[in-house]
């Protein structure tokens, strides 16, 4: 793994070398919602398109409609109804979002315990040294979106901030009441631990696990590396489409859980899950699909599937947004690396999910209808639509018969709390079907 921080650093300095052949941005950008300026809206066949189709263009970021004939078909449920217990395909609520009763933490439940321990990246052998990104002061993440792009090539950003560097973060495990000491126990594993959107988790868990709606399972808050997005510790861990993280989760993380909780955690893949929030959203996926004889349950809200991985890797220049459609840029080897060499190989452009047999993934994830939207204006590169991403991902997730409950939710934002609050409780009681309760 050392090599391959040399390599990232080295990618770094070569990235920093050609900003003079790329187009600048000002020096603190700032998050955008809207059509980039200049993108391709009307050439579908060309590179780069940006498809507009459907969307309500007088907000910020666009509204978008769940019957666009771009999205594949759905079911609209009632205002304030969920899918029925089990349900799988696509379905679509709000736009109100009342919390579930099962947020509330209930007298006469017994309550789990919590844990906490610290990490850093001096104790680690995958993630060491971490990465950092210099942000101009008062401006988070400004370095992202004053970042230039390769010329001619809007999906490749140049962030030469980025280096070496430290992080500390922190590990929280829940253990439910009627956890027995010594038994094997299943868990899910968090990304972005420690954020409001799991606020409740603990009160849900109680609520679920005595009535025996999920199993007696183990939930493990890891916090992100530090910062957000191309450049820094959390973009590089999750937005990465590779095994690496959920192999530093298996040898850095679980080991020192069990450590520090008493706990013994199942090696039955049936029996680990992992769940995030945008980033770490897409993150869990990522577990899964590199790793299914480790994790075979995802659970997601507002999940990156687009074009986050940085550097810009020429094997899968789409980074996540390749699970479930073709690279949007112009056409190009596609590439695979073996023994450290790179060489061709085909077909060129084909999705990971569409050219891949099943793998036994059980996915359930929602999107909001004004999530996420080309933020980074100058990145237009038709890759960086959440929305568009969540509808392709169900799309092929159906044509390959996986086990998948996608909801798209009315009146809702990117990792939208409410709507959290409204569907947490029944997403995870759909997560663990067909896993026994003792």
């Amino acid at each position: 793994m050392k090599r391959t921080v040399t390599v990232l650093v080295a990618s770094l300095l070569s990235m920093a070398s050609t900003a003079s052949n790329v187009v600048a941005e000002p020096a603190c950008g700032s998050f955008n919602g809207v059509v980039p300026a200049g993108a391709n809206t009307t050439g579908r066949f060309a590179p780069f398109f940006i498809d507009i189709t459907g969307l309500d263009l007088g907000t910020a970021p666009p509204t978008r409609d769940p019957s666009n004939p771009s999205y594949p078909r759905t079911t609209e449920l009632p205002d304030g109804t969920l899918p029925p217990a089990g349900a799988e395909g696509n379905f679509i609520i709000g736009p109100t979002h009342a919390p579930a009763l099962e947020t509330v933490a209930k007298d006469g439940v017994a309550r789990g315990t919590m844990t906490s321990f610290t990490m850093t990246s001096n104790g680690s052998v995958i993630y060491d040294p971490g990465v950092i990104r210099d942000d101009p002061p008062d401006c988070p993440n400004g370095a992202v979106y004053s970042s230039p792009t390769v010329t001619g090539d809007p999906s490749s950003l140049i962030v030469s901030t980025s280096h070496p560097g430290t992080w500390t973060r922190r590990v929280d495990v829940y253990v439910p009441a009627t956890y027995r000491r010594g038994a094997e126990a299943p868990f899910i594993v968090l990304g972005d631990g420690g954020m409001p959107p799991y606020k409740d988790l603990v009160a849900i868990l109680d609520n679920l696990i005595q009535p025996r709606r999920v199993p007696p399972l183990i939930a493990i808050e890891i916090a992100s590396g530090g910062q957000d997005a191309q450049g820094s510790e959390r973009g590089r861990e999750y937005d990465a489409v590779s095994g690496t993280y959920a192999e530093w989760v298996e040898r850095e993380v679980l080991p020192l859980v069990e450590q520090h909780a008493g706990v013994r955690l199942t090696k039955n893949p049936e029996g680990r899950a992992a769940l995030g929030i945008s980033s770490s959203g897409a993150a869990a996926f990522t577990m899964a699909w590199f790793h299914p004889e480790l994790y075979r349950r995802v659970l997601a809200y507002s999940p990156t599937l687009v074009n986050q991985q940085w550097p810009h890797a020429p094997w899968l220049r789409g980074g996540a947004w390749e699970y479930h459609s073709a690279w949007a840029g112009p056409p190009g080897p596609d590439l695979t690396i073996d023994a450290g060499v790179l060489s061709p190989s085909g077909p060129p452009g084909s999705p990971l999910i569409p050219g891949s047999p099943p793998k036994p993934i059980r996915f359930w994830f929602e999107i909001g209808d004004q999530d996420l939207f080309y933020p980074n204006a100058v990145m237009a590169d038709g890759m960086h639509d959440w929305v568009l991403a969540a509808e392709r991902m169900a799309k092929a997730l159906a044509a390959k018969g996986y086990h998948y409950q996608f909801v798209f939710a009315r009146n809702a934002g990117h990792v939208d709390p409410p709507t959290i609050a409204q569907t947490l409780p029944a997403a995870l009681e759909w997560l663990w079907q067909g896993y026994p309760v003792p």
